[in-house]
């Protein structure tokens, strides 16, 4: 049992710092003026101070995809990010809750992925098209590194190039505006 439990802190660290990497690749982007996204945050209620700005609660619901945001043509973009240390990603690595999201969020146009991270190595943006209907794409509901690898980023001295790759209009011209 505690092999078990030190593993989910692994885990839960390595996807820590996943996300991490991702906010510093954002920041770079919205510096460029190239997108702006956040990361969601998780609603949590406070039960009760414990003292030195710690707290206990609780989550109030099931999380939403990781980061949402705003590409500079003015299309919206959302993702999710999931660490695995294995060779391959689950398909139920993303929760029924994120899953209605994703859905809802792609029938109004936005942009919608999944970043995956193989130990923290290997980058990927699995569009949710591709995601959602891995059985009938792949055959199961999981990717190998094989599976993914057309999905590949890159990384240059750190910087995961999340955004490389996505088509980015420079958006019309407001023709509302009087001369």
């Amino acid at each position: 049992m505690m092999d078990r439990q030190l593993q989910g802190r692994r885990s839960k660290a390595l996807g820590d710092i996943f996300e991490i990497r991702i906010g510093h690749a954002l920041d770079r982007y919205e510096a460029e003026g190239i997108a702006m996204i956040q990361k969601t945050p998780e609603p949590f209620k406070v039960i009760r101070s414990i003292g030195k700005g710690r707290f206990e609660g609780y989550f109030e619901k099931k999380g939403q995809p990781d980061f949402k945001g705003c590409l500079c043509d003015g299309s919206a973009i959302i993702f999710e990010a999931k660490h695995t240390d294995s060779d391959r990603i689950l398909q139920t690595a993303v929760t029924d809750t994120q899953e209605k999201y994703f859905n809802q969020y792609e029938k109004m146009g936005a942009r919608c992925y999944v970043m995956v991270s193989i130990a923290l190595r290997n980058f990927y943006r699995v569009p949710w098209d591709v995601w959602k209907d891995m059985s009938a794409l792949f055959g199961h509901k999981y990717m190998n590194e094989k599976e993914l690898k057309p999905y590949q980023l890159t990384e240059i001295c750190g910087w995961i190039r999340i955004l490389d790759g996505i088509e980015i209009g420079k958006g019309e011209p407001d023709e509302s505006t009087e001369d």
